[in-house]
């Protein structure tokens, strides 16, 4: 078993670091209700986030139900498993589950599409205690922020990790030199996992463990883009900015339009444009290198423009944060409008039986005239969240408010009919606008969806 699992926390005291976050936990499960908002311990990774829930779980004898990344996490998926736990006591003797999901800053995609809204509505229904995990808090969707609440976990410093390691080496009989030890807590910048890991590759096969041995095993210290756009502003040495970029997991072109979208940081109009003419010329080099194939060239793409917009910034830094390209932000939510609409094309066609094809290029004009018409009838009838009714009205804001309002019309309805399953003797009397019973038993006959349209 290597190392981290072998030492990971048990409990909350044996926690490195964080005593605030630890606290906050701690305080939250308690007295935990209901009425508590479920927690989101965000923070860079290998800094105990999920380390501390295991651990508040077993001081509190509560069961785990875990997902994460590598599960899907579709709405189903997420219904099934998390949904039913949050509502279902445990089977184990254990006091209650925590329901813990894990990188929930990394729903994404085709294959978790409707995954942020079932977080949301199995928080709104848990009978459990939740707690969500994210590397960044602020990738994090609105309403998910809105419906959680945060707890921050920070970097440790080195001097909170080298006893933890002292402790390590006692443990599995290694000696130590304390030199070595405060290195590998330095190369580790924070990260209590990767430091663990290092001392482990180190000491394999030995008894003690020297300076010298720790080189091989080192944390991975590649430059990432962002250290790069911020080296350049902050006027780095040229040398320097080189090695980074080719450390880097981008290639020159995807660096180009990361230091484009970051030319709005330079200290005025004339270093802007003098910033602009490198990425120009840097991209003459670029189109070369790929019309040719000749990638010698993206060396000189990659000179010119690190260092002539290092040259234009003039040390003056960034004082905003980093983002993607703006160009990446259009082109992701284009391919999510295509995914939706995809989506949605197949829902139709199952409800209503006409091939898809069909649907998409004779009927979806028809049909949106139709849900224009009546959006929360046939947000009730084919089961629309916003991003679907979007696609027929036009109108983001009208379609969120419409999915609102039928949502709180289906809750309330849904509370009013356990109210009068709970009293006995009361029967419900027929009302003029009940349909007949043949024409019920029409609509029932005709495939959901059909009734409606056709």
């Amino acid at each position: 078993m290597d190392w981290v699992e072998k030492y990971r926390p048990q409990h909350l005291q044996d926690v490195v670091g964080n005593s605030g976050a630890v606290r906050q936990m701690y305080e939250w499960a308690q007295d935990w209700s209901r009425q508590k908002k479920p927690l989101i311990l965000y923070g860079k990774p290998g800094i105990g986030k999920t380390s501390s829930a295991h651990a508040l779980a077993n001081d509190m004898n509560w069961e785990v139900v875990e997902l994460n990344a590598s599960d899907q996490r579709t709405k189903l998926a997420l219904e099934r498993v998390a949904g039913a736990g949050s509502t279902t006591a445990s089977l184990t003797g254990a006091s209650r589950k925590l329901i813990l999901l894990d990188e929930a800053d990394n729903l994404h995609g085709q294959a978790d599409r409707g995954g942020a809204k079932a977080i949301v509505e199995i928080i709104a229904a848990s009978q459990q205690p939740i707690i969500l995990i994210a590397n960044d808090y602020y990738s994090l969707s609105r309403d998910l922020k809105a419906a959680t609440e945060p707890v921050q976990f920070r970097a440790l410093q080195a001097r909170s990790i080298v006893p933890r390691l002292r402790q390590i080496c006692a443990a599995e009989s290694v000696t130590c030199d304390p030199s070595t030890l405060d290195a590998i807590a330095e190369r580790a910048g924070g990260d209590m996992r990767a430091a663990v890991n290092m001392l482990y590759a180190a000491a394999i096969g030995k008894e003690h463990l020297l300076a010298g041995d720790v080189h091989t095993s080192a944390k991975d210290e590649r430059s990432t883009i962002f250290e790069l756009v911020g080296g350049v502003f902050k006027g780095r040495r040229d040398a320097d900015l080189l090695r980074m970029a080719v450390e880097v997991e981008d290639t020159p072109d995807a660096i180009e339009q990361w230091l484009e979208g970051s030319l709005d940081n330079m200290p005025d109009l004339a270093s802007r444009a003098k910033g602009y003419a490198c990425l120009s010329r840097a991209d003459e080099y670029i189109g070369r290198t790929y019309r040719r194939q000749y990638y010698t060239l993206w060396r000189y793409a990659s000179a010119v423009m690190l260092i002539g917009v290092a040259d234009a910034a003039g040390g003056h830094g960034i004082h905003s944060r980093i983002m993607p390209p703006s160009r990446w932000q259009k082109m992701g939510a284009s391919k999510k409008q295509k995914a939706v609409r995809a989506g949605l094309t197949r829902k139709l066609s199952d409800m209503t039986h006409i091939p898809e094809d069909a649907l998409r290029e004779d009927f979806f004009t028809a049909i949106s005239i139709l849900v224009e018409q009546d959006p929360a009838g046939y947000v009730r009838e084919f089961e629309l969240d916003a991003d679907e009714l979007n696609l027929f009205i036009h109108d983001r804001a009208r379609a969120t408010k419409v999915v609102k309002d039928v949502a709180k019309e289906e809750k309330a309805k849904e509370k009013k009919a356990s109210g009068k399953e709970k009293a006995p003797g009361r029967s419900r009397k027929p009302e003029d606008d009940d349909p007949a019973g043949d024409a019920g038993e029409m609509r029932q006959d005709l495939p959901q969806g059909q009734a409606t349209l056709f």
